[in-house]
């Protein structure tokens, strides 16, 4: 399984500031559009047929209509975007409701559809692009899921955007192929009331979560905000967590 870290800052390729969160799965299917409609080309945002949006949150969505809009082709073979029934109501109330950008689910009905909608229930697997892929509840401030996703050699989880969460951790603890956990960290310790508030981790709960699951997997952390990106990468550090790594974008991963 490829895996790649959609850069989202203007300032070069070394840059490793994260504004935005998006994730290409072999090429052909993605986690979360924030940064999608600035990802490589228009043919390689075309090969994507599979968008699975985590929540509502604008740092991952914000470039979904630009992406639709791009890979657009006329022919009805479009883009399906996945989501949770509140993900889907607000990607209709909130992006695409004819102010913001084009109804693109209402024009959808008139014309080759721009985009096909695929509501997603918790814990129940879909399979796409050769991948089985199930959405996990997490715990953030609006309806989030976290995703396993599994190729029948190795399998690969998503936490999104969470705060000290449970049932990810039962869920993952299940998987004897679980290869990697990319898993949010967002503020430095110093600020986990505003972490508390806002349902983010910190170094000091990221390690916390990782003791949930006792067993050797690579641990990506990513979704630093990049103002304290410094701050919480000498903390991570300090944890001397097996198998950590700060996110790395641009460059595929492999398991």
């Amino acid at each position: 399984m490829q895996i790649l870290i959609v850069p989202s800052s203007t300032c070069g390729p070394r840059s490793q500031d994260q504004f935005l969160t998006s994730f290409v799965i072999n090429r052909t299917l993605a986690i979360d559009a924030g940064c999608l409609g600035l990802y490589g080309s228009v043919a390689d945002q075309s090969a994507i047929r599979h968008v699975l949006i985590t929540h509502s949150h604008i740092d991952h969505v914000a470039s979904l209509p630009v992406f639709v809009n791009q890979v657009y082709d006329g022919s009805g073979d479009c883009v399906t975007v996945h989501g949770s029934a509140p993900v889907l109501d607000s990607l209709r109330r909130d992006l695409f409701n004819g102010r913001v950008w084009p109804d693109f689910f209402h024009l959808s009905t008139q014309m080759p559809p721009y985009l096909k909608a695929r509501e997603l229930a918790v814990e129940r697997p879909v399979e796409l692009e050769g991948l089985r892929v199930t959405p996990i509840a997490v715990d953030h401030v609006v309806p989030t899921t976290g995703f396993l996703v599994q190729d029948g050699r190795s399998s690969v989880l998503f936490s999104s955007d969470t705060g000290p969460t449970e049932r990810l951790w039962e869920v993952a603890a299940a998987v004897p192929d679980l290869k990697a956990v990319f898993l949010e960290v967002t503020f430095p310790d110093a600020m986990a009331e505003l972490a508390t508030i806002s349902k983010h981790l910190t170094p000091a709960t990221f390690g916390r979560e990782v003791a949930k699951l006792p067993r050797p997997v690579a641990w990506v952390a990513v979704h630093v905000h990049p103002r304290y990106r410094g701050k919480v990468t000498k903390e991570m550090k300090a944890l001397r967590l097996p198998g950590l790594e700060m996110g790395r974008f641009g460059v595929p991963y492999e398991f």
